[in-house]
């Protein structure tokens, strides 16, 4: 097919590729997305470029590593001159609207998006920034074992509030596409904040499971026996205030299951309004994540590491009528998307980029199932107190911090990353490759210090802001109730007719 395909990028947050069946999960119930990767290519080794939720998504819209745009952690501000794929797609004729999560800091909160639908559910200012020079300090905005001591069912949740509205919004935009006179091919990225701790949901999604059908971590509690980062998460998190029993970590993980077929359920939902608006022959689905989720294993919770279930996350693309149903061996990550979303908005061919690409795109493996095999990490935020980078490469992920011993894991004997072969003698040559390949990547010391000064400028912008009068950042949509349903500025048949979908002849 030569014509420009319409987008809907569907992101869940905290989702990890292991809990869904079409990367071996058994448990989730999961049927809508179970269709579309029965239909869509899957890349089964696919990745975040930084384990926590604004720098993946700020990489994930430029095509960058963190490090390139200063997108150190969850307060770092997004720069408003870092091109983006919304810029890209809007400059090649597309619509390009947004409902629900990006994360946005700063006040910049469009980022090339033509349209945003709701506002976001976290902050926009700096109140996040951590402070590697005061590691012990935990601040109240930390995560906590709260919301696995506390997991279980509800009636109604923040998160269902916002999710509910972001979807509801999304779908009302595709019917609006498909009235509206405006021809261009549009790019909708629709972002939920399920399956996010904390770990509850509404009874409907928790009956749907027993806790006898609930699997256990695969990894147990290494508490005393893993690695330095790991040990400083445990704190990060507050695990060495409460350890969770059991039952807890079986309710979390019921609750997260639940959580993840609320998200299929609203991509059903949203799938069914794009062939209902008559958009589905010329839209590409894309299903993905912004990073994964430990769920107990090795003892650890949320995300911030690089082990596979923090930084292994989905990628599912689903165009029938154009890329044949697949499986993607190689590895990538986020950064190969804004390449691969330009080049399709642009006939296959790349656009003149007005800033440097750290991925490249995934056409070849969308077309014959060809992967480039490589994802680079990086890790800038909360529980580090150095610069963590990882390189994902073959059958090895190699992770190095200045202040910790190398790991080394061979990910096609060794999916659950039991055994760190860095200091084995038969692996030193490697390790040395990876070692060399680190200091052509990385400046890391300077990075180290970049990063502890931008924590020491928003530390204090931060806190001047907040005295007198506060303006915050945080979106504010804008609905013109003038312009909404029937009102005496057009004729009322004439208003009736162009809002019924399908158009009478």
């Amino acid at each position: 097919m030569t014509d420009r395909p319409n987008l809907l990028i569907l992101m869940a947050d905290q989702l990890t590729a292991r809990a869904l069946r079409a990367y071996g999960g058994s448990v989730a119930r999961t049927p809508h997305i179970d269709a579309l990767a029965e239909e869509g290519v899957v890349f089964d080794s696919f990745y975040c470029n930084s384990p926590l939720c604004a720098p993946s998504r700020f990489s994930f819209m430029a095509g960058q590593l963190p490090s390139k745009i200063g997108a150190y952690d969850n307060a770092a501000e997004f720069p408003a001159q870092v091109p983006t794929f919304a810029h890209y797609l809007r400059a090649a004729g597309y619509q390009t609207a947004l409902s629900g999560k990006m994360h946005f800091c700063g006040p910049d909160q469009l980022h090339g998006f033509e349209e945003r639908l709701t506002t976001d559910i976290y902050p926009a200012d700096f109140g996040w920034t951590p402070d590697w020079t005061r590691f012990d300090e935990r601040p109240g905005w930390y995560h906590t074992m709260d919301s696995v001591t506390q997991s279980g069912a509800c009636t109604r949740t923040n998160q269902i509030d916002f999710d509910d509205e972001v979807v509801a919004a999304a779908r009302q935009k595709l019917f609006d596409i498909a009235r509206g006179r405006d021809r261009r091919p549009f790019c909708l990225v629709v972002s939920m904040t399920h399956p996010h701790d904390p770990y509850v949901i509404p009874d409907a999604y928790w009956n749907r499971y027993r806790d006898d059908e609930i699997d256990m971590p695969r990894v147990g509690d290494l508490a005393g026996s893993e690695d330095p980062h790991s040990s400083r998460l445990r704190h990060v998190i507050g695990l060495g205030l409460v350890r969770p029993t059991e039952s807890q970590v079986r309710s979390a993980r019921r609750a997260y299951y639940g959580a993840v077929s609320y998200v299929d359920d609203q991509i059903g939902s949203l799938v069914a309004t794009l062939q209902q608006a008559a958009l589905h022959s010329n839209t590409v689905v894309v299903v993905l994540a912004d990073h994964g989720d430990m769920l107990g294993e090795r003892g650890l919770w949320y995300k911030m590491s690089f082990f596979e279930a923090a930084c292994r996350i989905p990628l599912i693309v689903h165009a029938p009528g154009r890329f044949a149903p697949r499986r993607v061996s190689g590895s990538a990550s986020l950064l190969d998307l804004l390449p691969t979303f330009a080049e399709l908005a642009h006939h296959g061919a790349p656009p003149a980029y007005a800033a440097p690409i750290g991925g490249r795109s995934l056409l070849p493996a969308l077309e014959s199932g060809a992967g480039h095999d490589e994802a680079i990490g990086e890790y800038l935020a909360e529980g580090a107190i150095a610069p963590i980078v990882m390189i994902r490469r073959s059958r090895y992920k190699f992770v190095h911090s200045p202040v910790d011993p190398d790991q080394l894991y061979d990910l096609s004997c060794d999916p659950d990353e039991r055994v760190n072969l860095a200091a084995n003698a038969g692996h030193a040559a490697l390790v040395a490759e990876y070692r060399a390949e680190v200091a052509r990547r990385w400046t890391l010391p300077s990075l180290h210090e970049e990063v502890l000064a931008s924590q020491q400028r928003r530390h204090f912008v931060y806190g001047a802001l907040r005295q007198g009068r506060h303006r915050p950042w945080d979106f504010q949509p804008i609905r013109d109730a003038s312009r909404l349903y029937i009102r005496n500025d057009q004729e009322l048949n004439d208003l009736e007719g162009m809002a019924r979908f399908p158009r009478l002849p």
